[in-house]
């Protein structure tokens, strides 16, 4: 994999993960985006033997887009408070089965990890360890499919970072994401493979130095579905 870099400076680097690549290692022992660039930092900076990289926050290993990491301990921490407070703004692109009854909507629903199956499922406020989940989207565009009917694109403000919460959300919305094999019934049971529709789009943070606000993209007009809709 060619590491597609959108920024970097002593602090911080910020790249695109392409969809299928783990955020960090994982069981299956795929090489993950931390590896890629501890080894990009080796080969540009070969005096640095072992490189410091921080990571900030996670993709879902089918999620393509933003991703920041630090490249040192005090940005890391500075990046890290940035992401305990709420501070910084995740922008993503989803591509929905349907067509949401509001072109505007938030959804606050409350999550619950399930250890069996590695999902996430929408439950009581009271549930026990259940923790609450919070996005906002706009409806983009909507066109139809022979295939899959009615397809929207979605713009998605995440305001709080829970395990699958985007998917897990949306598909209790009735507004399953395309390609989600688990929380789209469609499929659910696919006769092929098929790439998760849901692309980091934007990440907006404070720069751990100099507090200045930075604002950074992904694009994922390359990748079907997206490349259906005129407006991405």
């Amino acid at each position: 994999m060619n590491l597609k870099v959108l920024y970097e400076d002593p602090h911080m680097i910020v790249a695109e993960k392409p969809p299928k690549i783990p955020s960090q290692g994982d069981k299956t022992g795929d090489k993950d985006m931390l590896t890629y660039i501890s080894e990009y930092l080796q080969i540009k900076y070969p005096e640095a033997k072992s490189p410091y990289v921080g990571l900030i926050q996670r993709l879902d290993r089918p999620v393509g887009g933003v991703m920041v990491f630090a490249k040192t301990k005090l940005a890391n921490q500075k990046l890290s408070e940035q992401i305990q407070r709420k501070e910084i703004k995740k922008i993503y692109y989803g591509v929905v089965c349907g067509v949401p009854e509001k072109s505007q909507d938030i959804l606050v629903d409350y999550l619950l990890k399930q250890s069996k199956g590695n999902i996430s499922k929408v439950v009581s406020k009271k549930s026990s360890n259940a923790k609450e989940a919070i996005l906002e989207y706009e409806l983009v565009e909507t066109l139809d499919t022979p295939e899959y009917g009615p397809l929207s694109l979605l713009k998605i403000n995440l305001k709080t970072g829970r395990h699958h919460q985007i998917r897990v959300q949306l598909s209790h919305a009735q507004l399953p994401l395309w390609g989600d094999t688990k929380y789209n019934e469609a499929f659910v049971k696919p006769k092929e493979w098929t790439q998760i529709a849901l692309w980091a789009r934007e990440l907006t943070l404070n720069h751990p130095k100099t507090q200045k606000s930075l604002t950074f993209h992904s694009s994922p007009k390359e990748h079907y579905p997206f490349n259906l809709f005129t407006n991405i």
